[in-house]
């Protein structure tokens, strides 16, 4: 999981004045998502902390101003998000077009990591549901906002999507046909949780692309990009070895606090998605990119740049989310 990390990238001198942009961040009141959230609003951007849990959002909130948001910075607010149900991931994004008429940047950061097999009460596993079908739910009711922000003059809308670099131990015979495709346990594999896990990030790397190549037709001026942060010393890894105990436990705490980076340094690849100027300058060649940290377009591989299982892949989202009532 690892990779090369460069922090030549610098949001203080790198980003410019973001004031009067509106942004949301999911999952943002801890990790990478919290780092994230202070660097744009440190750059004067309107930034919504898209969490599940209020109090825990607050908390955050608080931790940011008395960490530094003060006169001259953007604000921080909170908005009700639970990307677990995606009839409530839909509520959450009709809620905050009744609280914001533009959206500049959205930034898909939520996620669950190496968490138990466990299907949802939609028939569908806990992990495929908020990992990737919440989100596509989130950002496609946000997007006539989006698009409309994006017509107006001097604007650049972005959709940033957080994958992760496990998309590379993706077998080829893949497939995102139906419900069994989903919820697909990798009970044969060395590591289970893993490979479910990297199952949703590569979905996420065919969405973005999907997306990107159906605004080219639709909103040209918005780019969609995904990325791999870094292997990131998250609250989400420290979980897994509290989870898994023992010595094999504190085994993977060390390799976390030895060799992974902070959360400050795995927000960097997301706010350069998010706000760094070039991104714009030269936006033909970010459109639908995955970047490797620090803004390096690289390719995800041949899975991942496969455009029929993409197409697969959302057809099946609308299919299930069609059963399920939600319109999209």
């Amino acid at each position: 999981m690892g990779s090369a990390f460069s922090t030549k990238f610098n949001p203080e001198t790198d980003v410019g004045d973001l004031s009067g942009k509106v942004i949301v961040v999911t999952g943002g009141n801890s990790g990478i998502g919290y780092a994230t959230i202070q660097q744009l609003a440190r750059r004067g951007a309107k930034v919504y902390m898209a969490a599940r849990n209020e109090e825990k959002a607050r908390a955050a909130i608080e931790k940011l101003k008395d960490e530094g948001l003060g006169p001259g910075y953007g604000e921080v607010l909170w908005v009700k998000l639970d990307l677990s149900d995606p009839r409530k991931a839909k509520a959450a994004a009709e809620e905050f077009k009744k609280l914001e008429g533009r959206l500049d940047v959205l930034v898909n950061n939520a996620a669950l990591i190496l968490v138990p097999y466990a299907i949802s009460e939609d028939g569908i596993q806990e992990i495929m549901m908020t990992n990737v079908i919440g989100p596509f739910v989130f950002t496609m009711t946000l997007l006539p906002l989006l698009k409309a922000t994006a017509k107006e003059a001097g604007t650049d809308v972005r959709i940033v999507n957080l994958s992760s670099e496990t998309i590379r131990s993706v077998g080829s015979g893949i497939r995102f046909r139906n419900r069994e495709d989903l919820n697909d346990e990798h009970a044969n594999s060395w590591t289970p949780a893993f490979a479910r896990y990297a199952r949703t990030k590569i979905a996420i790397v065919l969405l973005t692309k999907e997306l990107q190549r159906r605004l080219n037709e639709e909103a040209p001026d918005i780019v969609a990009i995904c990325l791999h942060p870094g292997t990131v010393n998250t609250e989400g890894t420290r979980a897994y070895s509290t989870r898994v105990g023992g010595t094999l436990g504190a085994f993977y705490r060390w390799i976390g606090e030895t060799f992974f980076i902070t959360p400050t340094n795995g927000a960097l690849n997301p706010v350069f998605a998010a706000a760094a100027p070039v991104v714009r300058a030269e936006v033909e060649k970010y459109k639908g990119a995955f970047l490797m940290p620090i803004g390096i377009i690289t390719s995800p591989g041949k899975i991942g740049l496969d455009t029929n299982l993409a197409k697969e892949l959302w057809g099946t989202l609308e299919s299930i989310l069609k059963e399920m009532g939600v319109e999209i």
